[in-house]
Parts: C-alpha cells; sequence; structure tokens
C-alpha cells in the first residue's frame, strides 16, 4: 500500500470521528501542530527510525503531544504507532488538514514570486480567484528568486507559470529545435 493511500485513509476516519462528535475545529488545530512539529528534525528521526521501539516512539510521542491535543487526536497517534505507521504521521496530518479546508470550502492557494509582494497585491489576488472559482482562498506566499520576475500561481490542481525563467525556458527550447518566430 503506497504512503498517499494510508495518509488518506487514516485521516478520512478521523475527520468523519471528528465531524460525527462536533469537534473539527479542536481535532484540526491538533493536526495542525502534529503537522509543524513533525518538521522538528529530531522528531522526523525519531518517527522514521525502524531501531527504535514503537512502544519507546509511542511514549515519546505521548511526552511531546501530552495535554497538549485532544484525547480522540491521541488516540489516533497511539493507532498509528501501533500499526507501525508513525512515518506516515506527518502525511495524515497534512491530508486532515487539506479535507479540513475542502470541507469548510476554502481553496489552497500558492503565489511564489521573485521578491515578496505588497499585502494590497496578496489581497488583489485573492480576491480575483475568490471571484473565478466562487470560494474563500487560502493564499500562502511563496518566494524563489530564481523564477527572475513574473509569477507562478498554483490554484488546487490549476498550474499558471507566468515567471520570466519559464519564458527564457521556451525561448531557449524555440532556439534549439529551430521553431523560433520572431514575434511582433
Amino acid at each position: 500500500m503506497n504512503e498517499s493511500r494510508i495518509s488518506v485513509r487514516y485521516s478520512k476516519a478521523l475527520f468523519q470521528s471528528a465531524l460525527e462528535k462536533n469537534i473539527l475545529d479542536t481535532i484540526n488545530q491538533d493536526m495542525i501542530l502534529i503537522r509543524d512539529i513533525c518538521t522538528i528534525p529530531e522528531v522526523r528521526e525519531l518517527l522514521k527510525n525502524p531501531v527504535i521501539r514503537p512502544s519507546r516512539k509511542g511514549e515519546a510521542l505521548k511526552g511531546i503531544f501530552g495535554k497538549e491535543i485532544h484525547p480522540l487526536t491521541l488516540s489516533l497517534v497511539d493507532l498509528v504507532v501501533g500499526n507501525g505507521r508513525e512515518r506516515y504521521l506527518p502525511a495524515i496530518a497534512r491530508v486532515f488538514v487539506h479535507e479540513t479546508k475542502k470541507h469548510r470550502g476554502v481553496t489552497e492557494s500558492v503565489l511564489t514570486t521573485a521578491v515578496k509582494i505588497d499585502p494590497e497585491l496578496k489581497k488583489q489576488v485573492s480576491g480575483m480567484i475568490e471571484k473565478l472559482l466562487d470560494t474563500k482562498v487560502d493564499l500562502k506566499e511563496n518566494i524563489d528568486e530564481s523564477i527572475i520576475g513574473g509569477f507562478i500561481l498554483k490554484v488546487e490542481d490549476n498550474y499558471v507559470d507566468a515567471s520570466i525563467r519559464n519564458k527564457l525556458r521556451k525561448i531557449r527550447s524555440e532556439l534549439v529545435t529551430g521553431t523560433f518566430e520572431r514575434r511582433i
């Protein structure tokens, strides 16, 4: 079974349980915490290390999360560790947070630019996406100097690459293949 299927199954089960118990907001906050803590290198090493026994991993995770998370979330952590699937915990958390946003009608978007953009421009881009897709938008900003200029906008599975780097790549490809046409 591949990683994404495992992550999706655990997160969907937790999501359904949280919905039924009307504690989706609480569990979502827990999963955001778990996702963020799992980015710490020592925690990642703990989750991936096959030498450490599952019982020790469970104790360590209970020590880390302890009283910070809801008992339902803690029971998921126990289940995942008990089944030897602890290395999937970060992915389970990511999928859960994504499912919660989808349930609330929020579209995840990423705007990549070469330099930091003005907050007003970011607000305009969010507004444009909201109007076009008739949805709420969670717009994250990413800075990547290698795109030189322009932007790359990713909205769910849609991707618009209006970067200078991409335009230069296309021109280079046309020059190499001999299909370059003079544009006026």
